[in-house]
């Protein structure tokens, strides 16, 4: 999905599930922090999916998080 495509749904839940209540930038970071600790569980494997010039990774390269 390209950042012009938008996906209602997926918009729908994530102010819904995620960023409910949040007024401010540092409410919604807070939100987001709680909601990828209560989902995530550490250490997980990902990979790298697109090169950026920031970022030092590669596409294709594995992660361990």
């Amino acid at each position: 999905m390209t950042r012009a495509d938008r996906d209602e749904e997926r918009d729908e839940r994530i102010e819904m599930r995620i960023i409910v209540d949040a007024y401010t930038a540092e409410e919604q970071a807070m939100g987001w922090y709680s909601y990828l600790d209560d989902t995530l569980a550490f250490p997980f494997d990902a990979r790298c999916i697109d090169e950026r010039e920031e970022s030092p990774l590669r596409e294709g390269e594995p992660v361990r998080w």
